[in-house]
């Protein structure tokens, strides 16, 4: 059960960030490193108050969508009440999405596919290498440590 419940969880990471950016990748330029950024601003292709106001459209809702529903999976789904077993359920999920978009959304996925080379900015490197994107993830599972004990939180005060 588990296992659909993770898959259920990286499907909708992915819908999200597909409904984000949309039919152009400069809908999303926010996950874009600054040099593309840059290149891109100088182009008139957009602007900084444009991508700003973008980024928090999408963080936003995008945060609570996937706040709500690991809430939902872990308390409601999984009937967890009690403190550290929604934190290792909610730990779970949490680093199961920080890898999985570190490698099948920004590896695989940008990587590998053609929509996400914005015009103009062909040159510039916007994949992570592998070494980046093992720092980050390694970062941000030291983050979700913190992450999992304020979901737990949250199901055992809601459930």
């Amino acid at each position: 059960m588990i296992l659909l419940q993770l898959f259920l969880f990286c499907a909708l990471f992915t819908l999200m960030v597909k409904i984000a950016v949309g039919s152009s990748p400069l809908n999303g330029l926010y996950f874009y490193p600054k040099p593309v950024q840059e290149r891109v601003f100088a182009l008139g292709l957009t602007d900084r108050i444009t991508v700003s106001w973008k980024r928090r459209r999408f963080m936003i809702p995008f945060f609570l969508v996937m706040t709500t529903a690991l809430v939902l999976i872990v308390g409601l789904w999984n009937g967890v009440r009690v403190f550290w077993p929604a934190y290792w359920q909610a730990l779970l999920f949490l680093e199961v999405m920080n890898w999985y978009d570190g490698v099948v959304i920004d590896r695989l996925w940008v990587g590998h596919s053609r929509f996400w080379i914005i015009p103009g900015t062909e040159d510039i490197p916007f994949v992570q290498t592998w070494p980046q994107v093992l720092k980050k993830r390694g970062i941000l599972t030291l983050i979700w440590l913190s992450g999992a004990a304020i979901a737990a939180g949250i199901i055992v005060l809601l459930f």
